[in-house]
């Protein structure tokens, strides 16, 4: 079982962003001290909920201030970017960072981004799959070239080649997809590309998820297994109760300056969830209790869903020195349970 860090860079009530910004790259620093698997790092746009506005920028630091770390996105927002934008941007990290980042995609939401960055709505309503095909043919091909309806180019040659790693083995960088719905897990299955399942979902509903991903996937052609990645929040305590309560009185806070501060792009209402409500529901899905209890609901979610890889939000108190102790006991306290 493999256990990371999940990074949103979260700007809680009182605090600037550059607070947010440090406790993000403290966290993958102690991770790394602390024997974890990974940082998987966030990116959003004009609001509070998390700060960092490029994923892919952010890896690039982190992958220079660690040594064995993964690091990976979760995940960068394809119809902000152009999909060979973010190919070339993974090829280099591929590279100099030695086989260590990890690309997460998304198609994101329907959020202000998509004026600003002048995807447009359709981008994300129907551009996504254009897009991912474009960028895993610019991580393993030598030549790409395109004719679509979004992407019309004519061919040119893929440097750096993120196969040619010297001390790599020969393959481009991992590229997992964030799934939120059957049409964005039969997306991933047909091609082959693990998924990044997200922290609102229950063990009953990631278990639905990889059954519908091991059928498609099957029916592709492709192997029925695959290593994904299950998000969820970390927090610990001497008692469960102490755990639940510091978060309780934290996160909803966040949550709503957060959440709240999303626009959407064509003036679509959107239903956000209660901050409390939604606080409580991530404390009984995921690990927020004595390492013991975090460490039995980690085995079990792995033994109802087959998920062996975890991104777990470790920064839910809003506190540098909290969150650092609750990196560290994540490795000394619940890693070795899990054998």
């Amino acid at each position: 079982m493999r256990v990371g860090a999940f990074v949103v860079a979260a700007q809680f009530p009182g605090q600037g962003p550059g607070e947010a910004l440090h406790r993000a790259v403290r966290t993958a620093e102690v991770a790394e001290e602390a024997g974890l698997d990974a940082v998987w790092l966030a990116e959003h746009h004009f609001v509070p909920y998390g700060v960092c506005p490029s994923a892919v920028t952010l890896a690039a630091l982190l992958l220079g201030r660690t040594r064995r770390l993964r690091v990976g996105t979760a995940v960068s927002v394809l119809p902000n970017s152009h999909p060979v934008t973010v190919g070339e941007q993974a090829a280099l990290l591929h590279l100099t960072s030695g086989g260590r980042f990890v690309l997460g995609v998304g198609r994101g939401g329907p959020w202000v981004d998509l004026e600003v960055f002048r995807g447009g709505l359709d981008a994300y309503e129907n551009g996504f799959p254009e897009a991912l095909d474009l960028l895993r043919r610019w991580l393993t091909e030598a030549r790409v070239g395109a004719s679509g309806e979004r992407y019309d180019f004519r061919e040119v040659a893929v440097v750096p080649r993120p196969s040619e790693a010297l001390d790599g083995d020969g393959k481009g960088p991992e590229v997992i997809v964030a799934c939120t719905s059957p049409a964005s897990v039969r997306l991933a299955a047909e091609r082959g590309l693990p998924m990044l399942l997200g922290m609102h979902c229950g063990d009953e509903e990631k278990a639905d998820m990889v059954a519908l991903w091991r059928r498609t996937a099957r029916a592709a052609g492709h192997p029925p297994e695959a290593d994904h990645v299950s998000a969820g929040v970390c927090q610990l305590a001497d008692r469960t109760a102490g755990a639940r309560e510091t978060l309780v009185k934290a996160m909803p806070g966040w949550l709503r300056q957060g959440l709240d501060a999303h626009v959407t792009v064509d003036g679509r209402r959107r239903a956000m969830r209660d901050p409390v409500a939604y606080t409580e529901l991530l404390c009984a899905l995921h690990p927020v209790g004595t390492p013991k209890f975090a460490a039995d609901r980690l085995a079990a979610t792995s033994e109802r869903t087959g998920i062996t890889r975890f991104a777990l939000l470790t920064e839910g108190s809003g506190d540098l020195a909290a969150t650092e102790e609750n990196v560290r006991r994540l490795g000394a306290e619940v890693l070795p349970r899990l054998g």
